[in-house]
């Protein structure tokens, strides 16, 4: 599908581009207080763009919000080199498509997701979610490889500086390939006009799951994919090329949790799915932060990957699941901003805590606040079950 090949290679650019940028930001001589801002400024940005793009979407072509999506990609990767200034390069993240996170935040996927949700029945939903997450994370893993580059172009005589900017010049022509690919879509496969209200019937299912989302998600910010490699910088003196390889790593074992997590939520459901495989890898992360050297660390950090992102598709296809056809636009953005903006708000926190003497600390944080999460979720939608469990039951 080329939904699916769009994903493939915006997570490939989104995989170099999170651990590149918190380099070449510190290469231009800016410290981990102001790498977390700019972080935060790019996931703000994010939740502003998609919730005016969720309400839009009803009422307009999908396809052209997507090439739209697309174009603005193209403009960040041409921009963040321009600028050394923290003002331009906040305003570029804010605007711009990077993604500092490695969740199914960005201003397209809400999109996306809706695409998807439209053309699968409900027994295949999740796995058809699945699969997207399984391409996305793999290709992020690409990218964490790829980020390696700029040491192997130094190499060979260009400056560290140059080969930095030139991996977003690379992220600038993924965008000109997925600019072409969604305009490749037939209209009738991604679009989906509404004259209803972007939301009715199941407003108050959505803004609840929102409101929990965002805890999920202002837990998460305090570890995203930049900070967290700031963090092995800082606490063992990790390489870049050795940071690169563990994120790919880290990115596999992603991946492949995705469609484990479809055959398990068949057997126990998407809820339990999610708080289940969610709460040990939170106690994961928080061990990570406590272990003694990088190894101990490293391990950790992996089991963690393998069980962390099992929610994305589950939650997705429950999203989809709970709502009527014509507001699944409308409530995959809604579900989304909200984790954009908490989000948006722990990066820059975590960023003075990894100035402090215990730099473990935006990770156990994260750990609690997302075990209080999981609690909250299944105590309030335990009862409420997509149609393929309710059929299941019946």
């Amino acid at each position: 599908m080329l939904l699916y090949g769009a994903r493939a290679l915006r997570g490939f650019g989104d995989g170099f581009a999170t651990i590149v940028l918190p380099v070449y930001l510190a290469k231009i001589g800016f410290d981990a207080a102001q790498i977390g801002l700019v972080a935060a400024a790019a996931l703000l940005g994010t939740a502003v763009l998609t919730l005016a793009i969720g309400f839009a979407a009803p009422r307009h072509d999908l396809r052209r919000l997507l090439i739209a999506g697309a174009v603005l990609m193209i403009a960040t990767g041409i921009a963040f080199p321009v600028f050394e200034q923290i003002g331009p390069l906040i305003a570029v993240a804010f605007f711009g498509t990077v993604n500092p996170s490695t969740g199914d935040i960005g201003v397209l996927i809400p999109i996306e997701h809706a695409a998807l949700a439209q053309g699968a029945a409900d027994h295949d939903r999740t796995r058809v979610f699945a699969r997207y997450s399984l391409i996305g994370a793999l290709s992020m893993a690409a990218g964490a490889l790829a980020a390696a580059t700029p040491q192997l172009l130094t190499r060979i005589g260009m400056s560290e500086l140059v080969a930095l900017r030139t991996m977003f010049y690379g992220y600038a022509v993924l965008g000109v390939a997925s600019a072409a690919i969604y305009s490749c879509l037939p209209r009738g496969n991604v679009e989906h006009r509404s004259a209803a209200a972007p939301l009715s019937a199941s407003r108050g299912v959505v803004y609840k799951l929102a409101a929990l989302f965002s805890i999920d998600a202002f837990a998460g910010g305090f570890v995203v994919q930049s900070l967290l490699a700031v963090w092995l910088f800082k606490r063992f003196d990790m390489s870049l090329a050795a940071a690169s390889l563990f994120f790919f790593w880290s990115g596999v074992l992603s991946a492949f949790s995705y469609p484990l997590a479809a055959i398990i939520a068949r057997r126990i459901g998407l809820v339990n799915t999610m708080v289940f495989t969610h709460v040990p890898s939170s106690l994961f992360l928080i061990f990570a932060a406590l272990s003694p050297n990088l190894a101990v660390a490293l391990g950790f950090l992996l089991l963690r990957s393998a069980l962390s992102q099992m929610d994305v598709p589950t939650r997705s296809s429950y999203v989809m699941a709970v709502v009527t056809p014509p507001e699944r636009p409308t409530a995959a953005s809604v579900t989304a901003v909200p984790r954009s903006l908490a989000s948006s708000l722990s990066p820059a926190l975590a960023g003075v805590l990894l100035g402090g003497s215990f730099l473990g600390a935006p990770l156990v944080i994260c750990g609690v606040l997302k075990i209080l999460y999981d609690g909250a979720l299944l105590f309030s939608f335990r009862h409420i079950k997509p149609p393929e469990e309710r059929f299941a039951r019946s």
